[in-house]
């Protein structure tokens, strides 16, 4: 329903604003504007001001500024419809409907509702009658005072078969009406409604605006078929639209920001999985909520990120929790968003936050749902949990799941950062068990220095102790660089993501100088095991193989060079491109080398002299073309190119 201006000028009419929050916020008259203590901020000075004649609110010490409907937004977390309606209701002023069959559903709505809540008034009243002796000890021995009682509204349903149904009879209902409430059940054989909560405790189940919409029930009884009953699916409740606890919930959020005031993070919302435990969390004044009997929908993480942006999900530690917990991760990832997502805290001991708050007190409770872990770490310890690393086989499966749980967030550059992380979290797993095996301890992760001709200090790992092998392995590749292969093989490095476009071209030419070719090779191999491979990875592995010593010695004479693509001041596509340019200029001279010494023999047999000459001629002109273009210093000559 979309409200249009007339509308929400006629509901602001009818207020008064300065009234409105008046009931929340201690003013006194200043002038034409009335001053208090912010909402919003904790502080001693008055700097919230009203002012009636405006409409608005404007709060120094927050920043904050608005009207009316604002105003219940802010304090108590509505959404600008839930607002509307609950102002409308109090103005007297009727919303439209989109049509009278809407209209008469509307009204046939608020009439259930009347049935619940005048339902829950007399739950809570057997509650303290004889009948609800039982119940009472229940709660009592739950650690659930009876002072507590009416906060949460719980009650009582006697064991009589129609005892609330007899009395909402007596009251005007119809049978009809209570059974599309949820308050009875129909017989499938048409006989007379029965009341459906029957010798239960019962914890009232209300929208986020605090009005009735089900109920939840705890059987006394040891022997009855389901320990928890909800009432069902009807045209006022929606089991996964509604979280219960929701709208005190908003009251305790925002009176823990206004408490924190600048500068702090946020009050936690913390996601538990029963009604005791929600009880529990809000006794300690944590905002505290739950689903009711299922796993959180997507509408229930949507109604989660309207009040917070990282809820946190507080589940059991055992077989059970963990499912919860990844069911949730499941149902979350492709909604993620910056600033939306969840953070989890298992509770400890198999104990849930109505044992901690009756064992160990309110600070414990606090103090065990703070330790939180992001979703990206409970994502990656899930997969890396579910079976043996035992195996290459087994190891590549891990790496194929995370990048197919990243690739399942919708928002791409999110979706992104999570794969970079889930992969690091693979790579330093794994660092960890080659250091238990006895492998050489993990490099620390190269970090390029500045681009700059002359000197250059490569990084301290590249000239590490090798082992023999590795040792023997280096002393075979140190060659006479080509000053040209050099730059190719340092821009490489610099950007292992150059090779993309060019890859069958490498794999015939590499950086066209043969005693280069066992590096092209390797990092070949690593670009197709390796979609992420970055210039600290390939460092790493290419030290691991030996070939330290050749990265300093490439490092030192490119550096020497005037390539252009090696400035590090250069952007990052002109210097793709530069290289590309480069890297074909390079491998355009290797095939005209190759293809004069394939000619030579055809010549000593006094065949094709002529084309043996433009052949030369071509390749010379090409020489000349390198030189100029990576800068080589007077007197250096390569070994392939003679540059």
């Amino acid at each position: 329903m979309r409200f249009d201006d007339r509308l929400l000028d006629e509901i602001k009419s009818r207020l008064r604003l300065s009234d409105v929050i008046g009931r929340s916020v201690k003013l006194r008259r200043s002038g034409r504007e009335w001053v208090g203590l912010s909402p919003f901020a904790k502080e001693k000075t008055p700097s919230f001001y009203v002012n009636d004649e405006k409409g608005f609110f404007h709060d120094f010490s927050s920043g904050k500024h608005g009207d009316l409907i604002g105003y219940l937004q802010e304090t108590e977390r509505l959404s600008f419809r839930e607002a509307v309606e609950k102002l409308a209701a109090e103005a007297g002023v009727s919303l439209p409907s989109d049509d009278p069959r809407a209209a008469e559903a509307e009204r046939e709505r608020l009439g259930l509702q009347d049935w619940l809540e005048a339902a829950a008034r007399w739950f809570e009243a057997e509650l303290r009658r004889p009948a609800g002796a039982n119940a009472r000890a229940y709660l009592e021995r739950r650690g659930l005072p009876d002072s507590e009682w009416s906060r949460f509204r719980i009650g009582y349903a006697p064991s009589g078969r129609t005892a609330l149904k007899d009395f909402l009879i007596a009251k005007g209902a119809k049978p009809r009406e209570l059974v599309e409430a949820g308050l009875l059940i129909q017989p499938d054989d048409g006989g007379s409604p029965y009341d459906r909560f029957r010798d239960r405790v019962i914890f009232p189940i209300a929208d986020g605006r605090g009005r009735v919409v089900s109920f939840g029930g705890r059987a006394l009884d040891p022997e009855a078929k389901a320990k928890y009953l909800n009432g069902p699916e009807t045209s006022l409740f929606h089991k996964g639209n509604v979280l219960y606890g929701l709208s005190e919930a908003r009251k305790l959020l925002h009176l823990g920001a206004r408490d924190q005031g600048q500068g702090g993070a946020p009050p936690p919302l913390v996601v538990v999985e029963g009604y005791m435990d929600v009880i529990a969390c809000q006794r300690a004044g944590l905002a505290g909520v739950a689903p009711l009997g299922t796993a959180l929908t997507e509408e229930q993480m949507a109604l989660l990120w309207r009040l917070h942006g990282e809820p946190t999900l507080a589940f059991d530690a055992d077989k059970a929790g963990l499912r919860a917990a990844s069911r949730a991760i499941d149902r979350a990832l492709p909604l993620l968003q910056p600033g939306r997502s969840f953070r989890f805290a298992l509770l400890s001991g198999g104990k849930d936050a109505d044992d901690v708050l009756r064992e160990q007190g309110a600070a414990a409770l606090k103090a065990q749902l703070s330790e939180t872990s992001p979703l990206v770490q409970q994502l990656f310890e899930r997969e890396r949990d579910l079976e043996l690393l035992d195996t290459p086989e087994r190891k590549a499966g891990l790496k194929v799941r995370l990048r197919k749980a990243a690739a399942s967030i919708a928002d791409k550059d999110l979706a992104s950062a999570y794969r970079d992380d889930l992969l690091a979290r693979f790579e330093a797993l794994f660092e960890k068990d080659r250091s238990a095996s006895g492998a050489p301890a993990p490099r620390a992760p190269y970090a390029p220095g500045p681009r700059r001709r002359g000197r250059f200090d490569a990084p301290a790992y590249l000239s590490a102790p090798l082992t023999p092998e590795a040792r023997a392995g280096a002393k075979r590749l140190r060659v006479a660089l080509d000053i040209p292969a050099a730059c190719l093989a340092q821009g490489l490095i610099d950007d292992p993501h150059r090779l993309d476009a060019h890859l069958e071209s490498f794999e015939r030419y590499g950086f066209g100088q043969p005693q280069l070719d066992h590096l092209a090779k390797e990092i070949i191999s690593l670009r197709m095991r390796f979609d992420d491979l970055d210039t600290g990875a390939l460092l790493r592995h290419l030290a691991e193989e030996g070939f330290g010593p050749l990265i300093g010695d490439i490092e030192t004479t490119a550096r020497s060079s005037t390539a252009a693509f090696l400035d590090s001041a250069l952007p990052l596509e002109d210097a793709r491109a530069q290289w590309s340019q480069a890297f074909e200029t390079i491998t355009h001279l290797a095939a005209l080398e190759n293809a004069l010494e394939a000619a030579k023999a055809d010549v000593t047999r006094g065949l094709d002299a002529v084309a043996f000459s433009r052949l030369k001629a071509e390749r010379d002109a090409l020489r000349r073309t390198v030189k100029e273009q990576f800068g080589a210093r007077p007197g250096r000559k390569s070994s392939a190119t003679g540059v």
